[in-house]
This record gives C-alpha cells, structure tokens and sequence, in this order.
C-alpha cells in the first residue's frame, strides 16, 4: 500500500465539499477509493448536559478529534482497516456503532476544516479546497440542517452568526492558502471535476499495469 494517495477536499459550511468528495468516489472503481469524513470525529459530548452540548463551538478546530483521524489515516496508508466513529448530530453524541473503513488505493476525507490543522495536512497528498459564496453557502446550510440535522430556523440563524461565520474567517478561509487545487462553485464546476476525475483514473490505470507486470515477471 506504498502508493496510496489521500485526498483533502475542504471548504466552508455548504461549500459543496461533500458534493465534490462524492461526485470524485462515484466516478472510480469503488474498490480503488474510500471515504471519510471529518464531520465522524467530532469530539462525544455526552457528558455534558443537552443544554451544555448546545453551547459547544462545533466550529472551532478543537472540536474534532483530529488526533483520531490522523492515527486513521496512517493506518490506511499502511493498508490496515479502521473503525470510522459515527456521530449523531442531533444529540451531539457519538454512537456506540462504527463504520469499517477497508483500505484502498485512494482515500479522500473530506470536512471544513481539513487543512486548518498541521497534523491532518502532513496525511495528504493532495490538497483541493472548494470555494463558494457565502450567500450560497449559508442558505445550504440552512436547508442541510433543518432538514436532515432536524434544527430549527432559528437555532441554524444563531449559530451562524455566533460561531459559524467568525470560525470560517478564522479558521477555514486562510486554510485556502494551503491548497493545491482550488475549485469555484463546487459540485456544479464540472471541468475542474473531470480533471480531477480523470488525474485520479490515470493514477490508478498505471497502478493496474505495475501489478500486472509484476505478476509477469514472476
């Protein structure tokens, strides 16, 4: 597993990150990639009261368990398999369940704050961070919390305002300049897709021919 390529995709809130992460793992041979994302590690809070979860900053770095992360994107680049956390976001608590993650040739994870951290930087290979409006990307959020994160106007509203806008000026946007490719608009910019898309298949294309060599010449 020396060749494994780790992908970062990273980018604010409603960006269309995650759109991209998908639209890059639908278009190869699904047993060349993996997924992950960073939104799994967030920190469990359920030693605190609901109320006390409520005021959490999620949007500070210190949120996620990058530690984690990392030691799992190590394990995979190693070829090991890794236990994924899964992370219940309306009670903000980890479940007790985990996600198996195999190894593969390709690993993207994928999350806002992907490159704001040092440690988490050094794990990849590529460094893509997807930049969208912020008119776009909040009433994204908007729509992604209230209907699949069961939020309400009013709770998305205050924590835009309270943690979410000053955390991506601190954090996510000058994370921007650690990247290698930069994609506007997101999920809706199909030509930086296909060249990536296409980069990623030549890559593994050549991985073929190298193990198939090797097994002729044994």
């Amino acid at each position: 597993m020396e060749d494994v390529l780790i992908i970062g995709i990273a980018g604010g809130t409603g960006s269309g990150k995650t759109t991209v992460a998908k639209k890059i793992v639908a278009a190869l041979p699904f047993q060349n990639v993996v997924l992950i994302d960073q939104d799994a590690y967030y920190r469990d809070q359920s030693h605190l009261s609901l109320e006390e979860r409520l005021q959490v900053n999620y949007d500070h770095p210190n949120s996620i368990e990058n530690d984690l992360l990392v030691d799992h994107l190590k394990d995979l680049r190693s070829g090991k398999e890794v236990e994924k956390p899964v992370y219940d976001f309306t009670n903000h608590s980890r479940s007790k369940e985990k996600v198996l993650i195999p190894p593969a040739p390709i690993v993207i994870v994928e999350g806002i704050l992907i490159l704001a951290d040092p440690a988490v930087r050094e794990e990849l290979d590529i460094k893509v961070f997807v930049d969208t409006d912020a008119d776009i990307r909040v009433f994204r959020r908007i729509r992604r919390d209230m209907n699949e994160r069961g939020r309400s106007f009013m709770s998305v509203r205050n924590q835009y305002y309270k943690t979410v806008r000053p955390m991506h000026l601190q954090f996510v946007e000058p994370s921007k300049r650690w990247a290698n490719i930069i994609i506007p608009e997101g999920g809706e910019n199909n030509i930086a897709l296909d060249l990536v898309i296409n980069s990623l298949l030549h890559r593994i294309n050549q991985l073929e021919l190298s193990f198939r060599s090797e097994q002729n010449s044994e």
